[in-house]
C-alpha cells in the first residue's frame, strides 16, 4: 500500500501543477489576484504543492455564475409605500420663534403637572 501511495501522491501533485500552470497561462491578467502572472508561474513550478494550493485558494478570481449551493427562501418583506410627493407632506407653517414658544409652554405645563402630582402624593401619605 505504501508503494502505491508513493507513486500516486507525486502523480496527483504533478497533475495539479500542470492544471494550475495551464490555468495561469490561459487566464486573463485581470482575473489574477495578488501577484503578476509570471510570479504565480514561478511559485507553482518551484513549490508545486504549496503553489497549487495558493493559486486555487487565493490567486485566481472565480466566476460569479459558477455552481451555487441552494439557499433557504427569503422571507418577503411587506411592500414599502412609495414616497409622498413634496406637496402632500405635512408642513408646519409656524415660524421658528412660534415653535420654540410652543415648546416652552409644553415644558412649563409638564413641570406644573409634575408639581401637582408631587403635592397630591404628599397629601395622601399617612401622617
Amino acid at each position: 500500500m505504501l508503494v502505491v501511495m508513493s507513486f500516486v501522491f507525486p502523480l496527483l501533485v504533478l497533475a495539479a501543477t500542470v492544471i494550475a500552470v495551464v490555468d495561469i497561462i490561459v487566464r486573463d491578467d485581470a482575473q489574477i489576484k495578488h501577484m503578476p502572472k509570471a510570479l504565480w508561474l514561478l511559485l507553482v513550478i518551484l513549490l508545486p504543492l504549496v503553489g497549487v494550493i495558493l493559486w486555487f485558494a487565493i490567486g485566481r478570481e472565480y466566476a460569479e455564475s459558477g455552481p451555487r449551493l441552494p439557499r433557504a427562501p427569503r422571507r418577503s418583506r411587506p411592500p414599502t409605500p412609495p414616497p409622498m410627493p413634496p406637496q402632500a407632506r405635512p408642513h408646519d407653517t409656524r415660524s421658528t420663534e412660534q415653535q420654540l414658544a410652543d415648546l416652552e409652554r409644553e415644558i412649563e405645563e409638564e413641570r406644573l403637572r409634575a408639581e401637582l402630582r408631587r403635592r397630591q402624593q404628599g397629601d395622601q401619605s399617612p401622617q
